[in-house]
């Protein structure tokens, strides 16, 4: 039959895009109010990981939203949704894509990487806005879970605050003005999150229950 060809030593007619044998790689979305222990998870999972907060925009960025007399990087304007929706993509169907590189001090990309799955079936998208990612990637059928990272909304100020001074993110009247913001937020965050799919969990049950799926 003219123009048929097939893998060598299989019964197939048509050759088949290497890609199309790997299997699918699928997400679990981690999110959280900002300091709650999600970047700490992700390190003890072990998993490739897509740090969703890389995909801030600039801080000088047309149009930024703005509050306790900064950009306001708990509204979703501050991020690129379109560009980090497009990586998980581009990860869940090459096994490799294209990510930012932020530095938060300066509130700007330098740079970027790539990603790489390394044959892992799951891998974790984790950032203060994977929730809006929920629905889009269930859609696609490249949702594993969602989770909402949750524990006691005064760990959570102390630790993001620990986290802030140590990184010197901002200067500290400035953290503690946002941290005191975001505790009295975090009631209405998490609810947010959790109407848009995900389910709010203590960080060693997320663990667990992220490792069972990997």
């Amino acid at each position: 039959m003219d123009g048929v060809t097939s893998e060598p030593g299989s019964d197939a007619l048509f050759d088949v895009p290497p890609h199309s044998h790997r299997p699918v790689t699928r997400f679990v979305l981690l999110t959280g109010p900002s300091g709650c222990g999600k970047s700490a998870l992700t390190r003890r999972l072990g998993l490739p990981t897509v740090a969703l907060d890389d995909f801030y925009r600039d801080h000088d960025h047309p149009g930024m939203p703005h509050r306790f007399g900064i950009v306001d990087w708990d509204d979703p304007a501050s991020w690129d949704d379109v560009a980090a929706l497009d990586a998980l993509r581009d990860l869940a169907r090459s096994g490799r894509c294209e990510v930012p590189v932020y530095d938060i001090p300066t509130s700007r990309r330098t740079g970027t990487s790539t990603l790489e799955t390394q044959g892992a079936r799951v891998v974790v998208a984790e950032g203060v806005f994977a929730a809006d990612l929920v629905s889009r990637l269930r859609a696609e059928d490249l949702l594993a879970d969602a989770i909402c990272v949750s524990r006691p909304r005064l760990v959570t100020f102390w630790f993001r605050l620990l986290r802030d001074v140590a990184e010197s993110r901002k200067p500290l009247p400035t953290l503690l003005r946002r941290g005191w913001g975001l505790m009295r937020a975090e009631p209405a965050l998490v609810a947010r999150w959790v109407d848009a799919g995900c389910r709010p969990v203590p960080p060693a049950v997320a663990e667990r229950e992220i490792r069972a799926l990997a």
